[in-house]
């Protein structure tokens, strides 16, 4: 497969004023390109071609480090994206979801805390992450380009945590920017719909 940088789903003023334009002039524009760029150089000859990006994350995780850190934060950028909107976030997550939040995660008001938590205490850059694992929803983290699908789970919500997703806006103020991203940006249908998928 070819890799490419994605049209966002929205117009890259919509999120503010909790993430500039500027921000996916940045993030988007230069550092997703510059994994898309590379990623399509490794792949080749690496015996993954013509694979999708799930099989080439796994395939090329912990054999091929150069393909798999490109691969892997083109798809983490690429599901980023998605897992925001405008006037997203807060309590009004849809049906299935909320019953899966409340029986495996303890509650909304739980879930948002772990998460938040969960993003904060990843030290360095990394991402923070709501999956499905063995049927159950899962808050997870991991280090720079590492993603639950390493792990045997689905992600059905991401957030980066790397400086340069934040940092315009936000500074060193990792926390509020983990806040606005849950109370007002994420994409709970998205997370709906893979929730299904996966399941």
């Amino acid at each position: 497969m070819a890799f490419e940088l994605p049209a966002l789903p929205y117009a890259r003023d919509a999120l503010q004023p909790f993430m500039s334009a500027e921000t996916f002039e940045y993030h988007l524009d230069k550092h997703h390109q510059a994994y898309v760029t590379n990623a399509n150089k490794l792949i080749e000859g690496s015996g993954l071609e013509g694979k999708s990006v799930e099989e080439i994350i796994t395939g090329s995780f912990g054999k091929n480090p150069g393909l798999f850190n490109n691969a892997a934060q083109c798809f983490n950028h690429s599901e980023f994206w998605k897992s925001m909107k405008p006037n997203g976030g807060g309590k009004a997550v849809p049906g299935a979801l909320a019953k899966a939040i409340d029986s495996d995660l303890g509650g909304y008001d739980k879930f948002r805390a772990d998460f938040i938590n969960a993003g904060m205490t990843q030290f360095g850059s990394g991402w923070c992450w709501l999956a499905v694992k063995d049927g159950k929803l899962e808050i997870m983290k991991s280090p720079n380009a590492e993603n639950p699908l390493v792990a045997g789970a689905k992600p059905i919500v991401t957030c980066d945590v790397w400086e340069h997703a934040y940092y315009i806006d936000y500074r060193n103020a990792r926390p509020k920017f983990l806040e606005a991203f849950v109370d007002s940006l994420l994409n709970w249908d998205y997370a709906l719909e893979l929730y299904e998928a996966a399941r």
